[in-house]
């Protein structure tokens, strides 16, 4: 299923209560209560869904996170992800009939009715809060998750957020510059760093996870990892022979993707939790949702670790969920 972030999970809840198991494109969700909802769904009805989450079945990568899980550099206490691109302006739009190669209704499915635009469709959605949900859930979920499968952990204690529109002046809604910071209690730190609009790499990447632990540090790139000890001396690498550009929309990873979807068959064959099970990507997904609800209020958000949830705070709490087309509204 590929579609603008607002059809995600409308259309996965759909689908398991039409007896269809899922492969959902990350993210899994438009806000934190559809990914509640997917969960839901992929439960009651008994059905597989898989997210777009390939990391998770990549070979090289998942032995640089089993290395971890074995305290190759004992406990970790900081976590720092990062994307960079170099996305240009996407200028002011002209409200227009929608093309005749367009559906726009259909396209627009679960999301009040607006104007079609002309630099809307097919790919500047992602800068609008009502279809997309910015750098932070477009590219940023994929490494988030990453993290979160290092470390074990479930839903934070707090998160803040700064940023925002800065390169260029345009219909642009959403941070193209964004720090996330999320806190679980007194275990660990994490950080997201997204640049939409200047694309000079991070240690030598484009994209990637650092682990800072008590004996050294970790870092993945995409199929590979490295290992540091605490002199900063390089003691292991597992370079990866798979060629990806984090800033292709085109996805050139299209040999790692095939292990991801082959987990989804044997998932389904074997009755069995796939790599990118929803409940462990709505978990990620959540976290950046977070960041982004942070961003938009202003202001830190408490978060109760037993289930996500913020904590004492009306404002925020409305980012929660949002309004649909009167008969869209997603159902279990």
């Amino acid at each position: 299923m590929t579609a603008p972030d607002h059809w995600h999970a409308p259309a996965t809840i759909m689908a398991c209560q039409a007896g269809k198991h899922v492969y959902c494109e990350k993210p899994c969700s438009h806000n934190p209560h559809e990914g509640e909802l997917s969960l839901a769904a992929a439960r009651k009805y008994n059905r597989v869904v898989q997210v777009g989450a390939q990391r998770r079945s990549w070979p090289g990568l998942t032995e640089g996170i089993e290395a971890l899980h074995n305290g190759v550099i004992g406990k970790v206490h900081f976590a720092k992800a990062w994307y960079t691109n170099n996305r240009k302006s996407i200028g002011f739009g002209k409200e227009m009939p929608a093309p005749s190669t367009i559906d726009f209704d259909l396209w627009q499915g679960p999301a009040p009715r607006r104007s079609y635009r002309d630099n809307l469709i097919h790919y500047n959605w992602h800068w609008f809060w009502h279809w997309g949900t910015g750098e932070a859930l477009n590219n940023g979920t994929h490494e988030i998750d990453v993290v979160r499968w290092g470390l074990g952990l479930d839903f934070p204690t707090a998160v803040s957020s700064e940023g925002g529109r800065f390169r260029y002046k345009d219909d642009w809604e959403t941070p193209d510059t964004q720090t996330i910071d999320i806190r679980f209690g007194d275990d660990c730190l994490v950080t997201w760093e997204g640049r939409s609009c200047n694309s000079r790499d991070t240690e030598g990447r484009d994209r990637g996870v650092i682990f800072y632990g008590e004996g050294g540090a970790l870092e993945t790139g995409h199929n590979g990892y490295r290992i540091f000890d605490m002199k900063n001396k390089l003691v292991k690498e597992l370079a990866s022979k798979d060629v990806i550009d984090g800033r292709d929309p085109n996805s050139p990873s299209a040999n790692l993707d095939m292990g991801h979807i082959a987990d989804f068959i044997d998932a389904i064959k074997t009755n069995r939790r796939p790599n990118g099970d929803i409940e462990e990507l709505h978990k990620s997904t959540l976290l950046v949702q977070l960041g982004n609800i942070a961003w938009r209020t202003g202001h830190r958000l408490m978060i109760d670790p037993a289930n996500g949830h913020i904590v004492n705070d009306p404002e925020a709490q409305r980012l929660w969920s949002r309004t649909y087309e009167p008969g869209w509204e997603p159902i279990v």
